[in-house]
Order: C-alpha cells, then sequence, then structure tokens
C-alpha cells in the first residue's frame, strides 16, 4: 500500500469522524424537536378553551369519555410545514453529515480502487451512507422527518460499531469478490436495508402510537400527537418494506447466480445464504399476513420489527461468528 493511498484512507477515516459529530449535532436536534412539539401540543391543550383570534379553531372529541381538545391556528399550520426550529436543523446538520459521509465512503473506494464495500467496516460505511439518503429522498414522498431520532441514533451506533471494531487497512478483493456482480449484489442488498432500517422506525412509531392511543389520559408522549395516527403509521410502513421486500428479493436472485458464477452452484446452504432466505421468508410472511389474513396494528408492526432483528443478526452475527464461504465479508 501506497503513501497516497494511505493519506487517502486516513482522511476517509477523518471523515467519518466528522460526520459522526456532525450526526450527534443532529440527533440532539430531532430530540429538541420533539421536547418542543410535546411543549406546543401541551400549551395548546391548555388554552384551547378561550380562543383569542379568529384564526384559530377548537375541535372536541370524545374518546373513551374523556374529551380531548385541539386548537390549531393558521400560524400552526404555516409552522407545521416549515417544521420547528429545531427539526430545520436537524434537517440540515443530517445533509451535512451526509456530504461528510459520502466523501468518506468516496475516498476509502479511491484509496482501494474498488467499490468500497468489500469488508465490514466498508459495507457499514456505504450501508449507513445509503440509509441516510433514503431517509432524505423520501421526504419527497412523504414527510417523515420525525423519524430523524431514528435513523440518526442509528447511523451513529452503526458507525461507532463499525470504526471501533470493523475498520482493516485498505486490501484488494479476494479473487470470489472480483466481478461485477459485487457492484449490482452489495449495493441492492444496502438499498433494501435502508428501506428495511427506515420501515423499522415506522414500526416503533406505530407501536407507541397505539399505545398512546389506547390510553383513556393523554399526559404522556404528547409529542405523538403531532404524528399520523397508528393506523396511517402502520400503512405507511407497509409501503416502505414493499420496496424493501422487492430489493430484498433481487438481492436472493442476483446471489444465487454470482455464487453459480464463483462456485459452480446456485445454492450451498452457507450459514449466510440461509440467513438471507430467512430474512426474505420473514419479510414474504409479513405482507401475507397483512394482505390476506388481515394482520393489522401492532401485529404486523412486532413482524416488521422481527425481521429487521434478522437483518441485524444476519449483518453482525452472521457475519463475524459464524464461519462459511461468505466469511471474506466479515473482517
Amino acid at each position: 500500500m501506497n503513501d497516497m493511498t494511505t493519506n487517502l484512507a486516513t482522511y476517509s477515516v477523518v471523515l467519518t469522524y466528522s460526520a459522526m459529530a456532525v450526526y450527534v449535532i443532529a440527533f440532539i436536534a430531532f430530540a429538541l424537536d420533539m421536547a418542543k412539539r410535546a411543549g406546543n401540543v401541551a400549551a395548546a391543550s391548555g388554552s384551547a378553551a378561550a380562543p383569542t383570534t379568529a384564526a384559530e379553531r377548537a375541535v372536541a372529541t370524545v374518546q373513551g369519555g374523556t374529551v380531548v381538545l385541539e386548537k390549531v391556528a393558521a400560524d400552526d399550520d404555516r409552522a407545521g410545514r416549515r417544521g420547528t426550529k429545531f427539526e430545520r436543523v436537524g434537517m440540515a446538520m443530517t445533509i451535512l453529515a451526509l456530504v461528510l459521509h459520502v466523501a468518506s465512503v468516496v475516498l476509502r473506494g479511491i484509496a482501494a480502487d474498488r467499490v468500497p464495500w468489500g469488508n465490514m467496516f466498508e459495507f457499514s460505511l456505504t450501508g449507513t451512507a445509503l440509509i441516510t439518503l433514503i431517509f432524505l429522498l423520501v421526504q419527497f414522498w412523504q414527510n417523515l422527518k420525525f423519524l430523524g431520532v431514528f435513523i440518526t441514533g442509528l447511523t451513529i451506533i452503526l458507525l461507532g460499531i463499525a470504526t471501533v471494531n470493523y475498520w482493516v487497512p485498505v486490501v484488494p478483493l479476494q479473487p470470489a469478490l472480483q466481478s461485477y456482480w459485487l457492484v449490482i449484489h452489495v449495493f441492492v442488498a444496502i438499498a433494501g436495508t435502508g428501506f428495511f432500517a427506515l420501515g423499522a422506525g415506522l414500526a416503533v412509531a406505530q407501536l407507541v402510537q397505539t399505545y398512546r392511543q389506547g390510553r383513556t389520559a393523554s399526559g404522556k408522549l404528547r409529542f405523538m400527537e403531532t404524528l399520523p395516527d397508528a393506523d396511517r403509521l402502520e400503512v405507511l410502513t407497509y409501503r416502505v418494506l414493499l420496496v424493501g421486500f422487492v430489493l430484498w428479493t433481487f438481492t436472493l436472485i442476483a446471489g444465487a447466480i454470482w455464487a453459480e458464477r464463483a462456485w459452480g452452484r446456485y445454492w450451498g446452504w452457507d450459514t449466510k445464504e440461509v440467513w438471507t432466505f430467512i430474512i426474505w421468508v420473514v419479510y414474504a410472511g409479513y405482507i401475507h399476513a397483512r394482505a390476506t389474513r388481515g394482520w393489522r396494528g401492532a401485529r404486523s408492526s412486532w413482524l416488521a420489527l422481527i425481521g429487521f432483528a434478522a437483518v441485524m443478526f444476519n449483518f453482525s452475527v452472521v457475519n463475524v461468528f459464524f464461519k462459511g464461504l461468505h466469511s471474506y465479508s466479515g473482517l
């Protein structure tokens, strides 16, 4: 490894740590946004009985014998579309962190003279960048900024584990990885993981919302009142995971084709192959149960979280502790 390669790899690590620092700022901003939302809801509930301007309206509904008052003002509507100050800071910091993050991925790839996902560290580096990118891009489809705490928190944890436990110097690819299928198979797997992560965040929000809506007293988790209701969150979870499932299906097929090219067989019951298939079965079961068996609400969300737990197990435990033909993707 020459000096230029070493320097580029070092700069990549510096950018990774810089991105992590900015992600921490974004995480704090999103957390403060939640606190601000809770405070706004509490203030609106306390003053809803006496609206002060014509722009305000109070809506009373009876839920389980409890009258819930909601005051909505024109200014609040505009603020809701813009988001709170903390939310805007969180999004800006997330974008800045992603720029630094992508720069670290690019420098690692230039240093290695290949796509930067040939081992656990590189997979973690690229995977977390793609998770964040998907989170930002999905905002053009649906406002899911309330998942900022979950996404930035998950990214910080995964990057921290990767830099501490998985970092390795830049090394050439093993022969089995020297194929264009590395670009296709692994990239699609990372993209699928990104949508699974987003779906897991929505599933958690759905479970919390279900818990809050099932209580007669509304004194806790007030910030959840600014989020979509449990039914809407469950629908969003399903739509996001459906995209992830399609990508994971392609991952499974592409992996089988690559295995035939590299080892002369499509399927060999390698540990990594088995767990990839298990993940596919769990999410297929989730989609089937929701579409044909009427599994809605908390049951479907728990199944979605089981699927994401299987993804994390496949990435961490299987890659590190199980030996097999895919051991080169570990440390």
